[in-house]
């Protein structure tokens, strides 16, 4: 165990093994706010990860900031193996395609049919007459066809999303993320605008689909009740800092008041279980 700030009492260190993101002192300034502040962080191949935080920690900033949609104002972060700061035009359109991104609101273009969107994943792989074409008679029909099984939805290959519940629309959004295969994959609050239930199906979805395919995976939680079961290490934001990290059966009723202050009443966090 090693201690990250005065208020991080314990971290458990990542696993041995190849690194897909290393941060070093990394800050991300918006203005005069600072968004990031010294983040120091490895990530490594093959690892399941929680973030978790408070409103405004900077959970978000922090997975646009690994997926090089924005760069750090100060210190570096290196993605998949690069650092941000210097990559451009194919260098930064192949590494986002390495990195997918699973977003709060799934995302999926409303007047296509599902198996376009989810083919969709393919676009940073196929030139630009393909891309076109595919708009028009979907090129990987295989594809979208097993991606879609995969999340329990081999029947909507031809539905429209406005046909689809909300947990439907976000497993084509997951089947999406199968298609693009990714080295990593970043969900941030998958699972915000779903109940208990919906949310922990996606949840185990998205963590076995992860294991399956030997991807990386960080997901931004909102909700702790799908912390536990799923993920080997919790990353804990505060105010932009890094404030604490270890297994999730580290995590105390102590820790998460100091975490989420006067957060803690209004999520309801006395009613987690903890393991």
């Amino acid at each position: 165990m090693e201690t990250v700030t005065e208020t991080a009492p314990q971290t458990q260190a990542a696993p041995a093994g190849v690194k897909v993101f290393e941060l070093s002192d990394a800050g991300i300034d918006f203005g005069r706010v600072e968004a990031l502040k010294h983040i120091t962080l490895d990530v490594h191949e093959g690892e399941r990860i929680a973030v978790i935080g408070p409103s405004g920690a900077g959970k978000t900033t922090l997975f646009r900031l690994l997926a090089a949609v924005i760069k750090p104002s100060q210190g570096s972060v290196l993605s998949l193996g690069q650092d941000t700061r210097n990559l451009r035009g194919r260098a930064l359109r192949r590494l986002r395609s390495e990195v997918g991104i699973l977003y709060q609101n799934d995302n999926l273009i409303p007047h296509l049919r599902v198996v376009h969107n989810v083919l969709m994943g393919r676009l940073g792989s196929w030139l630009l007459p393909r891309a076109l074409l595919s708009l028009f008679w979907p090129q990987d029909l295989a594809a979208a066809r097993a991606a879609l099984a995969e999340v329990e939805l081999a029947d909507k290959l031809w539905s429209m999303p406005g046909e689809l519940s909300g947990g439907q629309q976000q497993r084509v959004a997951i089947a999406r993320l199968m298609v693009q295969k990714p080295r990593v994959m970043l969900a941030d609050e998958p699972v915000s605008q779903l109940d208990i239930r919906l949310g922990r199906e996606i949840i185990e979805l998205l963590s076995g689909i992860a294991q399956r395919m030997g991807t990386t995976l960080l997901v931004n939680l909102h909700t702790l009740e799908l912390l536990h079961g799923h993920f080997s290490r919790v990353i804990a934001l505060r105010e932009g800092r890094l404030f604490w990290q270890g297994a999730p059966r580290e995590i105390t009723r102590e820790l998460l008041k100091d975490l989420y202050g006067a957060e803690y009443r209004a999520l309801h966090l006395d009613d987690v279980e903890l393991e």
